[in-house]
């Protein structure tokens, strides 16, 4: 099995920054893609980013030049690096990962970031 833990989640003030981290351990045979999404209050998740092996990234036109995707796959870790937060930001983050030959994927169990205006 894989667990993802989340960590950096916190109550900021609108264009403060802050760093997420996610962590992967268990019976990791390889991670293919990493990245992020995020659920808003009373809306559905969605992408924020991702990172492929490789090191390719893809981003939600929404956090563009604001938002960065790094990886350590060393350490089996991703991180989100967010700037100039903005009360729209707010949501529960949520670590991805996609792991083995079938590309399996696994969910971490979120992160609250909520950024007061």
């Amino acid at each position: 099995q894989v667990q993802l833990v989340e960590s950096g989640g916190d109550l900021v003030q609108a264009g403060r920054s802050l760093t997420l981290s996610c962590a992967a351990s268990g019976t990791i045979f390889r991670i293919n893609t990493m990245g992020w999404y995020r659920q808003p209050p009373g809306k559905q998740r969605e992408l924020v980013a991702t990172i492929t092996r490789g090191s390719i990234t893809n981003y939600a036109d929404s956090i563009k030049g604001r938002f960065t995707i790094s990886r350590d796959n060393a350490k089996n870790m991703v991180y989100l690096q967010m700037n100039s937060l903005t009360p729209e930001d707010t949501a529960v983050y949520f670590c991805y990962v996609r792991i083995g030959p079938n590309d399996n994927s696994y969910w971490g169990q979120g992160t609250q970031v909520t950024v007061s205006s």
